[in-house]
């Protein structure tokens, strides 16, 4: 039940109004990693997918830049927030 939970948080998700790169992050890992203890088997990938697609608007400039970038395949969780930084 936690698990399922989880997953629809995660699912969710979205960047709240003037929330910063790094907060919105955090949110995005706690429940990613929470997910992983309950034994499911989340991918970076996935990670990295659900964080771009859910940011404001504002951070559409950033979304296309780093997709454009970067391959969304390989990127590591570290280089997603650091290029999100960045182009902020």
């Amino acid at each position: 039940v936690k698990l399922q939970t989880l997953r629809k948080d995660f699912e969710m998700l979205q960047m709240k109004e003037e929330e910063s790169v790094t907060n919105f992050f955090r949110r995005t890992m706690e429940i990613a990693n929470k997910m992983r203890c309950h034994g499911e088997k989340i991918e970076d990938v996935t990670v990295v997918e659900n964080f771009l697609h859910s940011m404001t608007r504002e951070f559409n400039y950033v979304v296309c830049s780093v997709e454009e970038s970067k391959d969304i395949d390989d990127l590591s969780l570290d280089e997603l927030l650091s290029s999100s930084l960045v182009q902020k």
